[in-house]
């Protein structure tokens, strides 16, 4: 029965779903981890890549003063309150002018657990484009440019590769469509899809206090985590069960996220897909041993989950984090 909802759960969290966070298996040394407040110790940005039939690219025009005039991709803070998609419709109708809708998340972006910026690839679908009359405090104006010659100034030159990001997803989509799933959660974490493989064999690593579960490492906001990024809270989660001198530890990218961002729910989730493999593989078959009683090595027997999991290995299909 552990098995059955042990895949259940996997092939929700493949399929780009949201599980319910109950607990935490890894948290910060000392204070437990304080809940996560936009405007207090947590800051999300959401970005959306707009791409016409004619290959153009929606920027807007800055009217802030420290960069007045220059160009830049529809982008804001998200406001309490808010879900991630909330607050990606509202910063592109104040800038921009447009209702649209997100098609899927391209990038995640992150300066530890304390600025996360969610990247979207989106759709016009009403509105009417800004103009210089309808300047304000939001910005100056929008409009359409190609892809191969857009104004200057640029704001910043780190949108050239989210625009490369979504042409070359928009020809060949490296991962499935994935949106945010609307499921509170009051930390910053990451639940943990950490596989080892060997040939066609799949193992996963699974936490077993309570039911068995994907395990679920809280971040903390410590200097130490902030410099480290978000992979140190993934990182001290391994080390607790694993001796990891002699493995290799690779983050691949994100399967999903949750965030609802109601009743003060400020916390998100990023389901994430890990590998762990000997440095010096030789001949070994048999996945890491674990110390202790809190976790072990599920091997996954379900001939799709295994596919879909070796799949998403071997071809990177996932939404990229970068740092």
């Amino acid at each position: 029965m552990a098995s059955q909802g042990l895949a259940r759960v996997l092939a929700a969290v493949l399929g780009g779903q949201g599980v319910s966070v109950h607990g935490y298996d890894s948290e910060p040394a000392g204070e437990p981890p304080a809940p996560a407040r936009l405007r207090k110790n947590v800051c999300y940005v959401v970005l959306a890549v707009f791409l016409n039939e004619q290959d153009e690219v929606l920027l807007i025009q800055e009217a802030k003063k420290e960069c007045r005039g220059s160009w830049y991709l529809p982008a804001g803070r998200m406001e309490p309150g808010e879900t991630i998609v909330e607050a990606l419709q509202r910063e592109v109708k104040e800038e921009a002018g447009l209702y649209c809708e997100p098609l899927t998340l391209l990038s995640v972006e992150e300066r530890g657990p304390s600025w996360i910026r969610f990247v979207f690839l989106a759709q016009a679908t009403g509105g009417i484009l800004k103009t210089p009359k309808e300047a304000d405090a939001e910005s100056l104006q929008a409009g359409w440019y190609p892809r191969s010659s857009l104004p200057t100034p640029l704001r910043a030159q780190d949108i050239l590769h989210l625009v490369e990001l979504a042409a070359r997803y928009r020809q060949q989509a490296r991962h499935p469509l994935l949106l945010p799933q609307e499921l509170p959660c009051s930390l910053v974490c990451q639940r943990l899809v950490a596989t080892f493989t060997n040939v066609q064999t799949v193992w996963v690593l699974v936490g077993t206090e309570g039911m068995p579960h994907l395990p679920i490492t809280a971040c903390g906001f410590s200097p130490m985590e902030q410099r480290g990024g978000i992979k140190m809270a993934i990182l001290r989660l391994l080390q607790e069960c694993l001796t990891l001198h002699h493995l290799a530890v690779e983050t691949k990218g994100l399967l999903g996220l949750q965030h609802l961002g109601k009743d003060h729910a400020d916390g998100i989730c990023l389901n994430v897909l890990v590998t762990v493999a000997f440095r010096n593989p030789g001949m070994q078959s048999e996945p890491p041993k674990v110390r202790g009683e809190n976790f072990f090595w599920w091997k996954v027997m379900e001939e799709d989950l295994q596919s879909q999991l070796l799949q998403r290995l071997q071809e990177s299909s996932v939404v990229p984090i970068n740092r």
